[in-house]
């Protein structure tokens, strides 16, 4: 969900100045991100940013340990836990086995497993706090994006970017 936001509000070149290259997408999240329901435009981002090399594929292979956290998390959760979500699960999993961290917004399906497993975790307010420590947006400018992703109905945590930063501080 943060690399959508970034989609939605038509500012992926953030990610592209800020992650390029860093940005490993489970296959079961681009098929969410590339599902017919969504705007062409979403889809060319998307595939772009694939293209010029700012995201990389990667799938979980069977009888590995990866897919063994992804089966627990997504298909068949242990007793008295819900199942989460197909994309969640699989960077979860990818996350734990191989390193890095998860970029999302959804806290509250995730933090149990962020936790559990010790991952690193950044929201799109991380991200833009990122960009505007490096001067590529000012909070002005953060705050309109903040808006505007609010309008695409994204999970964020404060009405404005502004009082993002203050939250972290």
């Amino acid at each position: 969900d943060c690399m959508s936001s970034f989609i939605w509000v038509k500012k992926e070149e953030l990610l592209t100045k800020l992650l390029s290259g860093k940005i490993v997408v489970p296959n079961a999240v681009y098929e969410e991100l590339n599902h017919d329901r969504l705007p062409d435009f979403f889809k060319n981002s998307l595939n772009t940013l694939h293209s010029n090399g700012v995201i990389s594929l990667k799938d979980i292979e069977l009888s590995t340990k990866a897919y063994e956290i992804y089966n627990s998390l997504a298909i068949t959760p242990p007793p008295r836990t819900k199942a989460i979500g197909k994309g969640e699960a699989a960077a979860i999993a990818m996350a734990a086995v191989y390193g890095g961290g998860i970029a999302s917004n959804n806290l509250k399906d995730i933090m149990p497993y962020i936790e559990k497993y010790n991952l690193k975790h950044i929201t799109t307010g991380d991200i833009l706090i990122n960009a505007l420590e490096k001067h590529l947006i000012t909070e002005e400018e953060g705050n309109t994006i903040w808006i505007n992703m609010k309008r695409k109905k994204r999970m964020l945590p404060t009405k404005t970017f502004s009082e993002y930063i203050q939250l972290k501080k």
